[in-house]
Formats: C-alpha cells, sequence, structure tokens
C-alpha cells in the first residue's frame, strides 16, 4: 500500500524498517499518520515476508507529537457527544464513538500490540506526546544520544493516552511512571535509559542499524509461529492473577508448536543443520 505519511521497506531477511515521513514538520502526528500506522499495523504489516518491523523517523525527529495545528478539535475528536460509560463501553466500536470519542492514538497503539511479531522503535530524535506514547506498544526502544523523551500531557491540560497508563508503569514501574508524567519534563537520553525506558544509547549514525540488527537475530532462523505465541504468553501472563494462567496458556502453546515447528526445530538440532520453518506468526492457534 502506498502511504503519504510513513515510508516503507523490507530486507531479504524479513527485517523491516518503518519511517515516520513528515520531516518538516518534526515527523508530527496527525490524522492522515493515524489512520495509515493503524493500517500498516493491521494490515501491511501482518504480510508473511515480514517477520520484524523497525520504527524510526525522517530527518532530525522521531515525532514532535500531535500536530496542534489542525482546525477544531486537534485530537480528531467529535465534541458534539456526550458520552457515558456505560454507552461508550458498550458501543466504542461503532459509529459515531469509533471516530468521534476513541483516541487516535490508542487505535494505533492496539494495532502495534496486536502485531505477533517483534517490533524495535528506534528513537532517532526528539519523541514527546504520541511520539513518545506510541514507542511503549512497541517491544524495545533503542534510542541515539540525541533523542529526547517527553510523556507532555500536563503542559497541555490532558492526560496520558495511547494506552500508555497500561504500558508505561509495566515498563519503569508505576514510581518513575508518574514522576515523569507530574513533571511533564523532556527526558535527556541517559534519563529515558537510567529509567529503564529505552534498552540502549546509541550515536546518530549507528542507531537505525543496531535495530535493524537486532530485529535480525530475533528473526533469522527462528519460527514465525513461535515468536509470535511467545510474545502474547509474555504480554498476556505478565498480568494474569495467578501462575496457573500462564501454565494453562502456556501448555496448549507447547502441545500445538511441539506438532507444528517444534518437530523441525529439534530434527534441525539433532542434524546439526538450520531449521526450515513453516509455520506462520498470522495463523496463531488460541491458547487464552
Amino acid at each position: 500500500m502506498s502511504y503519504e505519511t510513513l515510508r516503507w521497506e523490507v530486507d531479504a531477511d524479513g527485517v523491516g524498517t518503518l519511517t515516520l515521513h513528515r520531516p518538516d514538520q518534526l515527523n508530527a502526528f496527525d490524522l492522515t499518520m493515524a489512520g495509515e500506522l493503524e493500517e500498516f499495523f493491521r494490515a501491511d504489516a501482518w504480510a508473511e515476508p515480514v517477520r520484524a518491523v523497525v520504527v524510526t523517523g525522517a530527518g532530525r525527529a522521531f515525532c514532535a507529537g500531535m500536530d496542534l495545528n489542525a482546525a477544531g478539535n486537534v485530537f480528531g475528536l467529535d465534541e458534539g457527544l456526550r458520552p457515558t460509560v456505560a454507552d461508550f463501553r458498550a458501543a466504542y466500536d461503532e459509529a459515531p464513538y469509533q471516530d468521534g470519542v476513541r483516541d487516535t492514538g490508542g487505535k494505533v497503539t492496539l494495532a502495534i500490540h496486536a502485531l505477533p511479531k517483534p517490533v524495535i522503535a528506534a528513537i532517532n530524535g526528539p519523541a514527546v506526546g504520541i511520539g513518545a506514547t506510541m514507542t511503549l506498544a512497541m517491544d524495545l526502544r533503542l534510542a541515539s544520544t540525541k533523542a529526547r523523551i517527553g510523556f507532555v500531557f500536563g503542559r497541555l491540560g490532558i492526560v496520558p493516552e495511547a494506552a500508555s497508563s497500561w504500558f508505561l508503569p509495566r515498563i519503569v514501574g508505576i514510581q518513575q511512571a508518574l514522576e515523569w508524567v507530574y513533571s511533564a519534563d523532556i527526558l535527556t537520553a541517559d534519563q529515558a535509559l537510567a529509567g529503564r525506558l529505552v534498552r540502549s544509547l546509541h550515536e546518530p549514525d549507528d542507531l537505525l542499524p543496531a535495530a535493524q540488527e537486532l530485529a535480525r537475530s530475533f528473526v533469522v532462523d527462528r519460527s514465525p509461529a513461535a515468536l509470535g505465541l511467545a510474545k502474547r504468553l509474555l504480554y498476556r501472563n505478565s498480568a494474569a492473577a495467578e501462575p496457573l494462567e500462564a501454565h494453562l496458556s502456556d501448555s496448549l502453546a507447547m502441545y500445538w508448536q511441539s506438532l507444528g515447528d517444534g518437530k523441525e526445530g529439534v530434527a534441525a538440532f539433532l542434524e546439526k543443520r538450520s531449521p526450515s520453518f513453516t509455520g506462520s506468526a498470522a495463523d496463531l492457534p488460541d491458547v487464552f
């Protein structure tokens, strides 16, 4: 699919690079980008040749946050609605709530989270507001030494969005998450690393190759089905109330993988050769 605000390419190993591409606006997030990101992560990223996705920004920024120059409600919401909790929860995925009330950033992060493949953020510069929170749904975050990250909602009189109240405390802990949201400060790359928001820092020219190589190490000679199930098991069971839930779901996952790519993996190990896996991340068994 052709995109207006994104650029997309995939290498021979199945490592895709998605570039936010509004460089003249510091890749600011607008409704067009929101729709294209959701479409990408619900469609193109699921294609069989794609094994992992690296996300970065064009030019000197990752994403400067919501484009606040739009006319009307800059978040694209319908100001004429008065949704009650009960009405919204009963019909959030239907008109008028689907587009008029639901947070656009949240629809993007839910699409990222649902992709059963590794997703890595290569934060090459400023990442503010949705520019920061969209990366929380990605599995790992690498950053340039020039990156600046801000959860600045308090400065605009709004609240953490893009499901970040779910993602951020799980990544950095509740105390750190609250401090960053309360202060609404712009974090340096070193502060983000110290707070365990990012995995590692890299010099600007080294960032994207490092992220792509890390993604490659995850997918070459690996089962896409096993990776997809592992991602779902870790996210879902890390919030389970008791380990029995993990046991029941990973038992089913182990069962189905033992009939599929597990046979090939064991055979390749015994025969001292590279495996040839045939399982698909787009066709995973239901284990929950």
